[in-house]
């Protein structure tokens, strides 16, 4: 389905409804009331405020896709290389032995891989990938 040109488009809706729900969730977490913060747990402060901000940027690169803009690309690369530099730094925190929630492991591998899949699609030309020999 990433080989075709059709598959850009529908992506980019899943990544702006996945931006609006992060922004939601988040400022949730973090502007909320006692209830809304007791929700969250153990969360790790730089994961849940990265995770809000990075919100916002989904929602760009989800225009950026929709609308085919060249730049797309490149906010999907620093979208999911900066998930995956953060979600390097949770880890070492949490084996560090700070509290945390193990919902953030797997939304952290959710988010990188998503975003990373959409960076190498698109650097990919549509061109269908062979694989290593």
């Amino acid at each position: 389905m990433l080989q075709s040109l059709g598959w850009k488009r529908p992506t980019a809706i899943v990544a702006g409804l996945f931006g609006i729900t992060t922004i939601l969730s988040g400022g949730m977490a973090l502007f909320g009331g006692v209830a809304a913060k007791a929700a969250v747990g153990d969360a790790v402060p730089l994961v849940l405020w990265f995770n809000f901000l990075a919100g916002f940027g989904y929602v760009v690169g989800a225009a950026a896709l929709f609308t085919l803009a060249p730049w797309a690309r490149l906010v999907a690369w620093l979208i999911g290389i900066s998930t995956l530099l953060v979600f390097a730094i949770f880890i070492v925190i949490a084996m560090s032995g700070a509290p945390f929630e193990w919902r953030t492991v797997g939304a952290m591998v959710l988010r990188s891989g998503f975003w990373l899949s959409i960076a190498i699609a698109l650097s990919n030309g549509g061109k269908k990938m062979e694989p290593a020999t």
